[in-house]
């Protein structure tokens, strides 16, 4: 059994002046902590969904996953800055200390909030909604452990929001 670990937060969010729509994520999973960057693990759909969403190839280094997020004005961070987790599990999360979104609202083109799934989408309520004073819209996870929603679903919904 794993035990609770402190973690920070380590990776920058990818944004830039013009974005419009943040894409919140949870936390990292142990992979995208490895990998230093966002949905780092291969079973995950999110690069997967973007692509379709934007007929674009999907995009296999973190240079081209960057250039996709900010092609189509989008930003990609998470609730979290820190947090106490065991691996990878959003349900085992405690401890939260938000991440500042300030600079991010501040300085982008960004209108709206996106939740990506119902615990990105808690956690934001709690912990940012009454800060920035925005709605988060709340999408289906693109997690490999929300099985029950194939990637063309998953695509018909995000495509309502990012479109």
């Amino acid at each position: 059994m794993e035990h609770y670990k402190t973690i920070k937060h380590t990776f920058e969010p990818v944004w830039n002046e013009q974005s419009e729509i943040l894409i919140l994520g949870t936390f990292p999973s142990v992979k995208s902590r490895e990998n230093q960057f966002y949905y780092g693990h291969p079973q995950n759909r999110f690069w997967k969904l973007l692509a379709g969403i934007y007929e674009e190839p999907v995009p296999e280094t973190v240079d081209a996953k960057k250039e996709l997020i900010l092609k189509h004005h989008l930003a990609v961070w998470d609730v979290i800055g820190q947090c106490d987790i065991t691996g990878s599990s959003d349900s085992s999360i405690r401890n939260v200390i938000p991440c500042d979104l300030t600079k991010i609202l501040q300085k982008s083109s960004i209108h709206t909030i996106v939740a990506n799934g119902a615990k990105a989408y808690d956690l934001y309520q709690k912990h940012q909604q009454p800060k920035t004073g925005i709605l988060a819209q709340k999408l289906p996870s693109t997690s490999p452990a929300n099985a029950a929603w194939s990637l063309d679903r998953l695509q018909q919904a995000w495509r309502a929001v990012l479109r």
